[in-house]
Parts: structure tokens; C-alpha cells; sequence
């Protein structure tokens, strides 16, 4: 993994410089700076030496030095790419670097390129034969990319940081980004939290003129489900085996690393079908895994992990999480988010990574498998959902609402209450909403009590809403399966783990995202990934004897972190937060920390949007304000 950053227009090497010092935790090895006087172009890079460690250095150029890439990520087809490419009478003179393929392909094939690679990338080709800048983010988003374009100047870089330091971009917060951002938990892809930065969505390219300052965004790719509704139980052996061999095939080309490489082991079905696949390919003694543990014995699962590293035999190590870890990390994590982020699964992920990045520099996550194969609580909600929703009155409903919230607090791991009122809360709403609302931080309605401006629900879940639309299949599990892969996956999961990794200059890499896998999931029909009220079906058909049929039935926990509790116990913040109402917030950490109400989503999002604020201003020396409504 790397840093990237650039800009064409007003600026000078140091507003370079101090973009990719922003970002030099993303690549501690090296940097390197390109610098066209006559377009005024700038690029920057911060590399993490994975591949190819004596000839990958960036920017990359062409044999006539045109073309320049900067780029971030991996490519697992390079190899094959390259042969290509040397057939088309292309020269390489780097031994494996991935980034000269992209050089050579996109002299070749240009802004058709990315629908090419196999692997997560976010990259700037300036062509400066053309005068453009093309840029381009991997299928689901694995690699971030943001982009400006203000007072003069546009600029891209790999997080908002990096763009913030160029002392001639401003940056206010925009109302609608901030609504949007508590009522996912996340900020859905092109927004973000400031009015004047986007984010280029996954599967996304954009190609800015250099002459006209004209941005051209356009797709080259989106996870569509289109179901092939003529296979049946007969297939079922036929497709677990095919499963199989592609989830295999998947892990082997991430297993590419000139470094040393592990895996993130939490002793769930993905991160334990991750692990024997990698041991099919190299001995299991040579293999480092690494888990958290929590002091909570209910959001504990560090003996699952354990066992599974113990069943291959691979190298194990572990830590723990307890409130005083917790509260040494929350500051320092949060405040350096270049975006806020409501998922309060960030700290372990932080910590694993720290603590993998002692052993290795890669390694592995089992990230995709829950969205690919319904593996989440809220598929197995659908059908009640439905049955509720077409057979409760609106009145009842409402009294039913008020009954579940004199349920006694619980702060255990997905508790009852928890799931019961957060059920209840999306029934509120069309199914169109249930999704969103199941994982919103803040509810629709409550938002007016808490915010200085708040949009109607059609605005704040619009990107949802037209997924929904989109989404040819009348069946609920395919609908939710096209919210949780196109956005909670991309703007949740994948910027999660991206932003912990590279926090600790760790290259992460996910399993269940390989094209080929993916091809096959967007064909299968959702009653081979949601079966008998349970997610994952054929994957698991596909892993018996594989994976201990201890970790394949039992059922998911998931990631939790007892936040509850830990905001109990922590001090009230100072001070009302940027677009909340004055005494807002406040008021709800005061009713949780009283035990009455369970705040513990929209308490934790708020704590990181405060914390990535003050990121953000001491970095800028400057205080960031709520634009105009």
C-alpha cells in the first residue's frame, strides 16, 4: 500500500511536499515528486515497498517519460497483464513491479484499463502528450481516492488529509455530508463531510482535462446481481466445488509479496476459510495469524481464533483490548481519521494491525464474505420484517415501539433490546429504509433534535434509494445484498481496515474480493447464499472438510466492541460538536450515562467526528466551520 497525491493549477513543491507528509504513514520507505512547469501539474508518493523492492519506485514513467503513474494498491494479474503487454511490443525495465503494468496499460488501452485489473488500486496516470489527468479506484473500493477542485487548483490524494494540506484548499462542513454521515454510521461514495471534497466511488474513473479544467466522472464497473434462475439443488455439488476452487484460487494470488505476509484470524467462517487456504499453498508452520481479545467475556471470541490456529497449526499471536487500551487509543485513532467513521470496530482493527505490523508488512482479511453471501443479522430479519410489515397496523406499531424501549439496558454483545428496538426502528419506515435504518447511528426522525439543519429521509438515503431502484431482483436478499456490497462494504468495512492498516504502514488485502470470485456471486441466486434462516449456504456446503464443522455452525457474533459500557465511563466531552444543535449532544451522553437510553451508536459517531474535526484543525491551524445550509 501507498499514498498518492497531486494537483494541477495554483500551488508549489511545498504544497506537494506537505500533501504527501500527510500521508507519509500510508508509505514509510520512500517518497518521490514529479513536476511538469509547463501544465503546472504536481504528483507526489509515499511508497510501502511490497513487490518488485529495488525497481517500483514512483512516479512511474514511460520509456519517453509522457506518461507518469502514482499509484496505491496491488494488481494480481500483473503477470499475466505483462505478457500481454510485452506481446503488444510494450518494453519493461523493472524485474515484477505492478505499477509499470499500469504505465504500459494504460498507454495501450487507456481509460479502459481499470475494467482490466485484478486487485485494489487507486492510481493518477498524467498523460502529458493528451493534457489530462486520468484517475481510477478499484471495484469495491479497497484503495481510497479523494478529489477537489477549488480556487484554481484540482487536487486528488489518497485521504482528505492529504488534500487539506495544500494551503490553497478550504474546507467547511457540509450540512447534508453530516446527515448523511450519522444516519449510515459512514459517508456514502461521492460524499464526504465537506462541502468541497468528493470521494471518486469505487469502480469509478474520472479523467480531468487540463485545457478546459473540465472533470469527466464516468462507471467502468458495479456489483449487479443477476441471478441465473435456472440452476437448481442437482447443482448444488457442482457449484460448492466451483465456489471452492475460485475462493482457493483467490487467496493463492494474494499470497504474492516480496515481504513478509500474515493473516487476520478471528475464528469466524471467512478468516478461518482464509487460513486453510493459505496453508494449502505454504506450510502452516510458516504461516503468522494474528487476533484480539476482550476483557468483556461477551464480545470475546479469542478462543475460537485459538482453536482454528491450532486445528492448522500456523503461528499464532494475540492481544487483548480491556477500557483502559480503549481509552489510551480513542483520541489518537480517531483524531487521525481522515474521515469520521461511526464503526466503533475501528480500535481492535487498529490494534490487530499494530500488532501484525511487528511480523509482517501483509496481510490477509476475510473481508467480503458477509456481503457476497448474506452473512450479516439483518438478512435473517427480512422475512419478519415482511410478515410485520404487512400485517401491523401503523397504530399498534408505534405502542409496540414504546413498550420495547421500557426494556431493561442491556450492555452485553447484541443484546435482545439492542436488536429488538433497532428492528422496530427501520419498521418505521418503507422497505426501501430498512437497511440504512437498521444501522443508523441517528434515526430519521431524530435527526431534527439533534442537528441546526436536517433534509427530508429522501435526501439523506438518496444513494440508497437509487441502489434499491437499481436492483433488478424483486427478492429481499438480493436487495440487501446489493446495499450491503455497494455500500456498507465500500465506505464502512473497506475504509475501516484500510485507514487502521495504514495507520501502522500495513498492507491489507481481502480474500473474498477477486474478480473471478465475484463474477460467480453476481450469478448464483440468493437461495444458495441464504438458506433455512442461515447466510452463507453454499459457502459452507463448499468449506466442509475444509474448515472444522465447529466454525461452520456456529453461529455469527460478529466484531462488536463494548462501547456501551466504555461510554458509561468515560467523561462527558467538552464543548457542542460542528452542525449540532448547542447542548445536543451533551444531553444524550447525559441519558446514557444515566442508563436511560442506549445512545451507544450515535455517542460514538459523534466522538469521531469531534475527534476527526480537531485532526483536521490542528493540522490546518484553522478552526472548520458548517457551510451554508
Amino acid at each position: 500500500m501507498c499514498g498518492l497525491a497531486g494537483f494541477a493549477g495554483r500551488g508549489d513543491r511545498g504544497d506537494l511536499i506537505r500533501m504527501t507528509t500527510a500521508l507519509a504513514h500510508r508509505g514509510p520507505d520512500g517518497d518521490g515528486f514529479h513536476h511538469d512547469p509547463d501544465r503546472a501539474v504536481f504528483l507526489g508518493h509515499r511508497r510501502l515497498s511490497i513487490l518488485d523492492l529495488a525497481g517500483g519506485h514512483q512516479p512511474f514513467f514511460n520509456e519517453d517519460g509522457k506518461v507518469a503513474v502514482v499509484y496505491n494498491g496491488e494488481i494480481y494479474n500483473h503477470r499475466e497483464l505483462r505478457a500481454e503487454l510485452e506481446a503488444a511490443g510494450h518494453r519493461f525495465k523493472s524485474d515484477h513491479s505492478d505499477t509499470e503494468v499500469i504505465v504500459h496499460g494504460y498507454e495501450e488501452w487507456g481509460e479502459a484499463l481499470p475494467g482490466k485489473l485484478n486487485g485494489m488500486f487507486a492510481f493518477a496516470a498524467y498523460d502529458a502528450v493528451r493534457g489530462r489527468i486520468f484517475l481510477a479506484r478499484d471495484r469495491f473500493g479497497e484503495k481510497p481516492l479523494y478529489y477537489t477542485q477549488q480556487n484554481g487548483v484540482f487536487a486528488f490524494a489518497s485521504e482528505v488529509t492529504g488534500l487539506a494540506a495544500h494551503a490553497d484548499l478550504r474546507f467547511s462542513i457540509d450540512r447534508l455530508g453530516l446527515q448523511k454521515f450519522l444516519a449510515h454510521g459512514f459517508t456514502p461514495a461521492p460524499n464526504t463531510i465537506y462541502a468541497e471534497c468528493c470521494k471518486l466511488p469505487a469502480g469509478h474513473a474520472a479523467t480531468y482535462d487540463l485545457a478546459t479544467r473540465a472533470l469527466d466522472i464516468h462507471r467502468y464497473w458495479r456489483f449487479t446481481l443477476d441471478p441465473d434462475e435456472s440452476l437448481s439443488a442437482a447443482d448444488e455439488p457442482r457449484l460448492a466445488e466451483e465456489l471452492k476452487h475460485l475462493f482457493f484460487q483467490s487467496v493463492q494470488r494474494r499470497l504474492i509479496s516480496d515481504v513478509p505476509l500474515g493473516l487476520f484470524l478471528s475464528g469466524g467462517v471467512d478468516s478461518t476459510a482464509s487460513v486453510a487456504a493459505a496453508a494449502a499453498c505454504r506450510p502452516a508452520d510458516s504461516i503468522d495469524t494474528f487476533a484480539i481479545g476482550f476483557s468483556d467475556p461477551s464480545f470475546d471470541e479469542s478462543e475460537h481464533s485459538r482453536r482454528a490456529a491450532a486445528h492448522y497449526g500456523t503461528r499464532h499471536h494475540e492481544q487483548v483490548l480491556d477500557l483502559e487500551t480503549a481509552k489510551d487509543l480513542m483520541g489518537p485513532v480517531l483524531g487521525r481519521l481522515d474521515e469520521p467513521l461511526g464503526d466503533a470496530s475501528i480500535l481492535p482493527t487498529y490494534m490487530v494491525s499494530r500488532f501484525a505490523r511487528a511480523r509482517v508488512t501483509v496481510a490477509l482479511s476475510g473481508d467480503g464474505g458477509d456481503e457476497l453471501f448474506a452473512g450479516y443479522d439483518p438478512f435473517k430479519a427480512l422475512l419478519p420484517a415482511r410478515l410485520y410489515a404487512s400485517l401491523m397496523p401503523g397504530a399498534l406499531h408505534g405502542g409496540l415501539r414504546r413498550l420495547a424501549d421500557l426494556l431493561p439496558i442491556s450492555r452485553r454483545n447484541m443484546s435482545l433490546d439492542f436488536k429488538l428496538k433497532r428492528f422496530l426502528g427501520g419498521l418505521s419506515y418503507a422497505p426501501p429504509f430498512w437497511n440504512p435504518v437498521w444501522l443508523a447511528p441517528v434515526e430519521p426522525k431524530d435527526m431534527a433534535d439533534l442537528l441546526v439543519d436536517s433534509a427530508s429521509i429522501e435526501e439523506v438515503y438518496s444513494e440508497a434509494l437509487a441502489c434499491w431502484a437499481s436492483t433488478k431482483s424483486a427478492n429481499l436478499i438480493d436487495k440487501t445484498l446489493a446495499f450491503y456490497t455497494n455500500f456498507y462494504l465500500q465506505d464502512d468495512i473497506l475504509m475501516k481496515v484500510d485507514r487502521a492498516a495504514m495507520m501502522n504502514g500495513l498492507e491489507t488485502r481481502a480474500t473474498f474480493l477477486d474478480n473471478d470470485l465475484v463474477a460467480f456471486c453476481e450469478r448464483l441466486p440468493a437461495r444458495f447464499k441464504f438458506a433455512g434462516g442461515k447466510g452463507k449456504y453454499l459457502l459452507r456446503k463448499a468449506l466442509r472438510g475444509v474448515v472444522p464443522d465447529a466454525v461452520l455452525d456456529r453461529p455469527k457474533k460478529g466484531f462488536g466492541v463494548p462501547i456501551s459500557r466504555w461510554l458509561r465511563e468515560l467523561p462527558a466531552p467538552r464543548g457542542d460538536i460542528a452542525g449540532f444543535k448547542p447542548g445536543a449532544f451533551n444531553r444524550l451522553w447525559c441519558e446514557h450515562a444515566g442508563g436511560e437510553a442506549d445512545h451507544r451508536l450515535a455517542l460514538w459517531s459523534g466522538l469521531s467526528l469531534e475527534q476527526h474535526l480537531s485532526g483536521m484543525e490542528r493540522m490546518r491551524g484553522a478552526t472548520i466551520t458548517a457551510g451554508a445550509a
